[in-house]
């Protein structure tokens, strides 16, 4: 077979985005759920069918040849919803942009559109293939044709051939129709039989053939009930099977000529997405065949062009990129690492302002050649992840395509250096578009005072590193063995039987099936023995609590003791990756190693912390650690009076709450008391419902419940701002931290009640973890710049959560904590006190 032809039934994919996916809305409240659904689905039949002529099919307002014929079609119908309604002509503008024809006419519906354009062009030499969510399509099944039917979700389909037809129903195309005579179809009121569904339908059909073979044997048709519903509906059957039939003669021009795929309006279409705000989606429009290469050239001898020196200090600005290839910038590529060089001049003037991307790679690759990077004021990445926390990825190429102003569509993703050439020479307008949109939100100082100074701070900490001593680490390994092998006998011995604990389908027969334990949940391979299983099962017998312990040491030695030993450099310190744009609350996050995830509520994990080491005697450690940073900025975003006078007045806020809650005084408050009064007000930051309260401290879902009715009861203020900040977040769709740091929250206005209430969550913690994000960042740069200009032997080499750790020089010991504690606590200005505690030790353990 030839070429192709793809009929897209516009009604049925609309409706199956817009009920599919959760809604959404654009920063100018309109919805944009199902029109994102629909270009998803645009894309995955460009990339997938890959056809040759397409055209889209949508229904008419106007009363249909059925609705005549039969007035209460589609009577049952709900109203289209208006969110809906609204996405119609916006998708049809899409589809113009796409030079997509859209065919419609008064009095038939789009099924009857597909069914004649259908039967006019397939052929041997042109394929059709029917895209929809409506099943009626199946009856024009042909030997060149095919009806794609949407499944799960957005991107899942059926595709149905006169073989798959046969092989699911045991029918040919014109059975479809019968089927529908006999069951009916409830979605569009169509009647049929009564008491007769699918399976009976499908039954009688295997058994006769044909609607009409049916009614002409009725007396050979068993079941009382049955004959006699047939017998009494017989012109009901006939009649719905007329209203099932697709009319495939409408009086509609088309022309075959102007299905065929033209060239596309890539700016509108690229507009529209930004108008809908659709980023993810710009770098997916559909490629040309034709590819665009760069050829930079490369400069092999720098010193006879030694001009462009001269050429980048009379402009003052400088955009470049460095990356494996070299350094590439608008004079060329630097083929030869050693030719850098030659610029040290420019990069370490602070007269000369440089703009890049990946700043950070670049800092650490010139401090390699001894430069020292000044004056870095735009970086495309930063910036990219500002504008949209969520993104999995900011690469250049989507930089290109949402804020160049140039259609990128024929570029090569493969041709690395082709598109940092790109960048580079369009990086004034990436920059000046990308500016004006954080200016928009407010997020000038952000970038500017925060993210931007934080480059230089994250690369010197990953340049340091941290000193490890791998002999602890050997040791403690070796305990943990010792511990783990004694816990294998334990678990053997209380089990009756040696198995692989490390097997979730042996331990699942042990837990389930040889000690009768309850089944909480299964998966597709057996038994589930995750972590939340276990954690339920704890009480119920005394292996469960063992499992979960040698679960706990197996991971500490694997990850973090042989795991640590194989990260220590040549010179004896682990130099873990920091990365500025992963995580959507705008905390950093650390891998190769994760030093952020090191287990401290474990006495076995806090141990690990004793191999952290400084570089020798003339070094400690330091450690300044903001004090319930989460709660106190809670107390400055909600003003609950209650919450601040606690924080001002210095006092133990969890044994405060513990005196709230259960109402009695506070020097009365008992060690329990305290600790559940602690779980509520750090489950409160989380949205933690009582259910997951009751589950973490071991009591009644009413207990929880009532842990936290008292504690809104006692901070109003606390429960107002919670309010108020779903409220916000569903009308505006996203939320923002103390400095205007955005996170989108798509999921509040899902329809899904799970997803809803995540979103929910994220609404209520986002504004106070990212603010928390935004200040420690902030003391980052604060204690990193007051050490380098003032010259310090001291250094800034870890940040873990709301903790920043610092090498310290013994001579610069009392200064040293005076500086990190005034500037962490003076990071910003609350409406209560941020509150350090600073320790000192001869490793990081001791100075926790």
């Amino acid at each position: 077979m030839g070429e192709k032809l793809v009929i897209i039934d516009g009604n049925s994919l609309l409706n199956r985005a817009f009920y599919a996916l959760p809604p959404m809305t654009n920063s100018k409240g309109q919805p944009t759920g199902a029109i994102y659904g629909f270009t998803t689905m645009l894309f995955k039949i460009f990339n997938e069918i890959k056809p040759n002529y397409i055209g889209a099919a949508f229904d008419r307002k106007a009363p249909t040849f059925r609705h005549i014929a039969y007035k209460d079609y589609k009577a049952g119908r709900k109203k289209m919803p208006d969110e809906l309604g609204a996405q119609f002509e916006p998708v049809k503008e899409l589809l113009r942009a796409f030079n997509i024809g859209i065919y419609e006419i008064d009095g038939y519906e789009a099924d009857d559109i597909i069914g004649t354009i259908t039967k006019r062009y397939e052929s041997p030499e042109l394929e059709v293939v029917i895209f929809t969510g409506d099943r009626d399509a199946l009856q024009l099944v042909s030997p060149y044709t095919k009806v794609m039917i949407t499944k799960k979700g957005i991107t899942e389909t059926e595709t149905y051939d006169l073989n798959y037809l046969k092989e699911k129903y045991n029918l040919n195309p014109k059975g479809i129709i019968d089927l529908k005579g006999l069951m009916g179809d409830s979605s569009d009121n169509i009647p049929g039989v009564p008491g007769v569904g699918e399976k009976t339908a499908l039954k009688l059909l295997s058994q006769f053939g044909t609607l009409e073979n049916v009614f002409e044997n009725i007396d050979n048709i068993s079941g009382k009930k049955l004959n006699e519903n047939l017998r009494e509906n017989k012109e009901t059957a006939y009649f719905s099977k007329k209203l099932a039939t697709i009319n495939v003669n409408v009086p509609i021009e088309t022309d075959l000529s102007n299905m065929r795929i033209k060239d596309y309006d890539y700016i509108k279409i690229r507009n529209l997405f930004e108008d809908y705000e659709f980023k993810s989606l710009i770098n997916k429009i559909p490629v040309k065949d034709e590819k665009i290469h760069f050829n930079m050239p490369q400069i092999q001898n720098f010193n006879e062009d030694s001009n462009l020196i001269k050429t980048i200090t009379s402009n003052g600005i400088f955009n470049f990129i460095i990356n494996e290839s070299g350094m590439i910038f608008d004079g060329g590529i630097l083929a030869q690492p050693s030719q850098i060089e030659y610029f040290k001049e420019i990069f370490e003037s602070d007269s000369i302002v440089k703009n890049t991307y990946d700043g950070k790679y670049a800092y650490n690759f010139l401090k390699g050649k001894g430069i020292e990077l000044k004056n870095l004021n735009f970086d495309g990445e930063i910036a990219s992840y500002l504008l949209n926390p969520s993104e999995s990825k900011y690469d250049m190429l989507n930089l290109l395509n949402q804020y160049s102003g140039i259609n990128t569509s024929g570029i090569d993703a493969d041709d690395k250096n082709g598109i940092a050439a790109l960048y580079v020479q369009k990086l004034d307008d990436i920059k000046r578009n990308m500016l004006t949109e954080i200016n928009k939100h407010g997020m000038n100082e952000l970038f500017e005072k925060i993210e931007m100074p934080l480059i230089e701070v994250l690369s010197s900490m990953e340049c340091l590193g941290f000193k490890v001593d791998a002999q602890i680490l050997h040791d403690i390994g070796f305990e943990l063995s010792e511990e783990i092998d004694k816990l294998t006998g334990e678990i053997y011995d209380i089990a009756g039987s040696e198995f692989n604990i490390n097997s979730p389908k042996q331990l699942g027969v042990i837990l389930f099936e040889k000690l009768n334990l309850p089944v909480i949940k299964k998966t597709k391979t057996g038994y589930s023995t995750d972590a939340e299983v276990l954690e339920e099962l704890s009480d119920k017998h005394e292996i469960v609590d063992k499992i979960i312990n040698y679960r706990q040491l197996v991971k500490l030695k694997s990850t973090y003791t042989d795991g640590l030993i194989s990260c220590i450099g040549k010179d004896g310190r682990i130099h873990s990756s920091f990365n500025q744009t992963v995580t959507a609350t705008g905390r950093i996050s650390s891998t190769e190693p994760n030093l952020q995830n090191i287990p401290i509520k474990m006495e076995q994990g806090r141990r690990i912390r004793k191999a952290f080491v400084p570089e020798n005697d003339e070094y400690v450690i330091i450690s300044g650690d903001y004090s319930q940073i989460e709660l106190r900025v809670l107390a400055h975003i909600s003003q609950d009076k209650s919450l601040i006078n606690s924080f001002v007045n210095n006092e133990d806020i969890h044994r405060r709450t513990a005196s709230e809650v259960f109402g009695i005084p506070m020097d009365e408050v008992t060690p329990l008391q305290r600790s559940r009064a602690k779980a509520v007000n750090f489950g409160i930051i989380y949205g933690q419902s009582d259910y997951g309260l009751s589950r973490e401290l071991k009591i009644s879902r009413k207990e929880a419940k009532s842990y936290i009715d008292n504690y809104f009861k006692r901070y109003s203020g606390v429960k107002d701002y919670l309010d108020s900040a779903i409220l916000d977040a569903k009308d505006k769709g996203y939320v923002t931290t103390l400095m205007n740091r955005i996170r989108y929250i798509p999921e509040i206005n899902s329809t899904n009640k799970n997803v809803k209430k995540f979103g929910e969550r994220l609404a209520m913690n986002t504004p106070i973890q990212g603010s928390a994000a935004d200040i420690i960042k902030i003391a980052m740069v604060k204690v990193y710049s007051r050490i380098k200009k003032e010259k310090l032997k001291s250094r800034l080499i870890l940040q873990v959560h709301d903790e920043l750790i610092v090498e310290a020089y013994k001579n610069e010991i009392d200064y040293m904590k005076q500086l990190i504690k005034s500037e962490m606590e003076n990071a910003v200005k609350l409406s209560v006190p941020l509150v350090v505690d600073i320790n000192v030790g001869n490793n990081w353990y001791e100075a926790k």
